[in-house]
């Protein structure tokens, strides 16, 4: 084992000054470092440092190059053809001849795209090309340093979806290799190459020597020379070795400590200023409930959540600005507009229409529903998990209080994607993060074509449907936004979902980290973070 291994896996106390060594806790664990399964937060912040995708979002959300340095689209919008930086090599590795990293080519982003939906390989993320790639000619490299991508029709959000995480290019030598243990044995082109692994107990990447990037001022990055990621299971272990200076920050805390560390209008307290550093950004997330609205679903059939009136009157007996000072320490927005966030172009927060609380509006309603103050109405089951849970309970009581009864039941989070993906859920917590930011992605939840997932609440409005379509097809940027917000529109007065807030990344940082900064996808960003040694 190198010097450097030898010392991140000593005491984060004891770690060199010499070393400029990253430290984060992923207390969900990490599944796979396969790029075409990184379908959540704790693989794909892994998977960014060790791979690069054709194109990336930068911080102001907007399309820029990666691996390829240009693109031209063709008039009827169905061919893209990107022409790929030369050069840039492949990590180290035994599949390669002599064990070194070969040159990527066009080849290599071809595989890799028709991995994503080739069926044997099962990957999360088949579900992008779906319906949107040519089959026949859909990922073709030209020659070694253009590749082209066919559509089968106008898709305007393509660009953000090849900058996912799914869509980072591998070799298919590593692949074929490894087989189904590639999981474990990742490579890429990006800035931090692959250690070790002790599963469970610790993740470590190098700084990746021959990285192609610089910085402003001609500067090789990373400037990091490692990445450590622990895997304590608990918010509380993670927040106390945060304090020890074991971690280079944190994401979000545990609820018991947030009380301590931030004021209720989600400001650092007194006594943590100058020792940590926090920061806050809005990012493209919208934490709701889902109410089931399918009308041949037994659930739905015998259900007061079938009747629109219902469904608008729990929109309206939330307190959404008290929840968030008094759950959230004012960290996220009230969701008062509509269900697409604030920081997309389309700006449905400041044009569409939501809900403010207004309990004798809801009182109206249910009454207009035939159930003046609630008599009549059976329990309502309340789907959430274990972290949610507090405030699935300030929202059992806000709706108790207009005379809706809700039995607030806690379930592990696996099962409530499988309620929810199989129709079992008549009422649950929800988040939408998005995947590229285009409000498309938000709206594909209602898309009545569309399965579960995304379309969760099985929500089917033909008019609905009409304007998805429309806007598929738009090229006019600001005409497409207007059919967005008409949309959001549509679906907030129909009330499948009851919009709680749009998120913030949440950040507690130690104050001698620098260029670590957050992002609207919440992507963790380390190309040009360092670490002030003291």
């Amino acid at each position: 084992m190198g010097a450097l291994a030898l010392i991140l896996f000593g005491c984060a106390q004891k770690k060199a000054s010499t070393k400029q060594v990253f430290y984060y806790n992923e207390f969900s664990g990490t599944a796979t470092l396969d790029p075409a399964f990184a379908k959540n937060q704790s693989i794909m912040w892994p998977v960014h440092q060790i791979y690069n995708t054709l194109v990336e979002i930068d911080s102001g959300l907007n399309i820029v190059p990666s691996l390829a340095k240009s693109w031209e689209v063709s008039e009827d919008r169905l061919s893209y053809t990107f022409h790929l930086r030369t050069g840039i090599r492949f990590h180290d590795n035994d599949a390669f001849p002599g064990g070194k990293g070969r040159v990527l080519t066009a080849a290599d982003v071809a595989y890799s795209l028709q991995r994503i939906v080739d069926k044997s390989t099962a990957s999360s993320g088949a579900w992008i090309f779906n319906n949107r790639v040519d089959e026949n000619e859909g990922f073709t490299a030209l020659n070694d340093s253009t590749f082209r991508l066919k559509l089968i029709r106008p898709f305007h959000p393509i660009m953000g979806i090849l900058s996912m995480q799914y869509c980072s290019i591998v070799p298919k030598e590593v692949v074929e290799k490894y087989g189904k243990d590639f999981r474990r044995h990742p490579c890429g082109t990006g800035p931090f190459q692959f250690e070790s692994w002790d599963e469970g107990e610790a993740l470590i990447l190098h700084k990746n020597p021959n990285y192609w990037e610089r910085d402003s001022s001609g500067n090789a990055l990373p400037y990091l020379d490692a990445v450590k990621i622990t895997f304590f299971d608990n918010k509380a272990t993670e927040f106390l070795q945060f304090r020890q200076g074991g971690l280079s920050f944190v994401n979000d805390v545990d609820p018991s400590f947030k009380d301590e560390i931030l004021s209720k209008t989600g400001e650092l307290r007194e006594q943590w200023k100058g020792k940590i550093v926090l920061k806050k950004h809005a990012y493209l997330n919208t934490e709701y409930f889902g109410i089931l609205v399918d009308e041949n679903n037994p659930l739905t059939k015998n259900s007061p959540n079938g009747i629109k009136a219902v469904r608008q009157a729990m929109n309206y007996a939330i307190n959404r600005p008290l929840l968030m000072m008094y759950m959230r320490n004012s960290i996220g927005i009230p969701a008062e507009a509509g269900f697409v966030p604030g920081g997309l172009p389309s700006r449905n927060t400041e044009l569409v229409k939501g809900y403010r609380f207004d309990p004798a509006k809801a009182k109206q309603l249910l009454k207009q529903a035939g159930y003046p103050d609630g008599k009549g109405l059976p329990t309502v089951k309340l789907l959430t998990i274990n972290i949610y849970s507090d405030i699935a309970s300030f929202v059992a009581r806000q709706l108790e209080e207009i005379g809706i009864p809700v039995q607030v039941e806690v379930i592990q989070k696996s099962l409530l994607l499988e309620q929810t993906a199989k129709s079992q859920a008549a009422f649950f917590r929800g988040s939408w993060i998005a995947d590229y930011p285009d409000a498309e992605n938000y709206m594909a939840m209602f898309y009545s074509k569309n399965p579960a997932p995304p379309n969760y609440t099985r929500y089917k409005n033909p008019a609905f449907d009409v304007l998805y379509e429309k806007a598929l097809q738009e090229n006019n940027d600001s005409v497409r936004y207007q059919l967005y917000r008409e949309m959001d529109q549509l679906v907030i007065n129909d009330a499948p979902v009851i919009p709680i807030w749009y998120d913030m990344a949440f950040h507690l940082v130690q104050p001698n980290i620098e260029g670590f900064y957050p992002n609207a996808l919440n992507l963790l960003e380390l190309r040009q973070t360092k670490i002030r040694n003291p």
